[in-house]
């Protein structure tokens, strides 16, 4: 795969999964190509890498848009990570190091100081949720879990939605990376797959409460989280 062609698959998954190109636009590969500073070719190479991530979608006359999940999708995707990640917790409490730990100690003190703000600092959280859950799928170690797991980690759950988690959900998520931390600690691989596959499976209602709530007010006409 060429760099450009990295490049070009890099900057457009960022597009889409910061909401900057929402579900159901067309991607027009003249428009992306000029965008990204890069060719056509490069640009279709990247449109089918995000369509295997399902990322993307190709309507039966062969144009691409970005890929709208439905609730049913999400759940579905919320699912297949907590039997994952809840497996890769295992490995990571089996091969945790004391160096590792420090690590997800440091992301999720980031995470509780975002979480504690008079206004929770959601760009921050998620930031911090990707570093803590990225540390622990390295220390886990497999690299066919972190394969599988690259296209559920980061579902299409677009940053508008996080905007909408209540001030409890961000905290109930901060507590449970603390849980999991004092598994690690343990070396307790059991606990560590627990928490993980209740955390997993919690956030995935945060989300089901985040969405009803955005379609709820677009029904009522009433302006989204900015």
């Amino acid at each position: 795969m060429s760099r450009a062609s990295d490049r070009a698959y890099e900057a457009i998954r960022d597009r889409i999964l910061s909401g900057e190109l929402p579900p159901g636009i067309q991607l027009v590969e003249e428009a992306l190509a000029v965008s990204c500073g890069v060719s056509r070719t490069p640009i279709r190479d990247a449109l089918r890498r995000l369509e295997a991530d399902l990322l993307v979608e190709r309507s039966d006359t062969q144009r691409s848009f970005v890929a709208d999940w439905s609730i049913h999708d999400v759940a579905d995707a919320f699912e297949l990570r907590a039997m994952i990640e809840g497996r890769a917790a295992r490995l990571a409490a089996e091969r945790m190091t004391d160096e590792a730990l420090e690590r997800l100690r440091a992301a999720n003190a980031g995470i509780g100081r975002a979480v504690r703000l008079p206004v929770p600092d959601v760009g921050a959280f998620l930031e911090g949720n990707r570093d803590f859950h990225a540390i622990m799928i390295e220390t886990a170690g497999s690299r066919r879990l972190s394969a599988l797991l690259n296209t559920l980690v980061e579902q299409p759950v677009v940053w508008r939605t996080a905007h909408y988690y209540s001030r409890e959900s961000l905290i109930r998520s901060h507590a449970e990376h603390d849980e999991l931390v004092a598994a690690f600690a343990r070396r307790d691989s059991a606990w560590a797959e627990t928490i993980m596959t209740g955390h997993i499976l919690r956030a995935y209602h945060s989300y089901a409460d985040a969405h009803r709530r955005i379609v709820k007010n677009q029904a009522e006409g009433e302006p989204e989280a900015a």
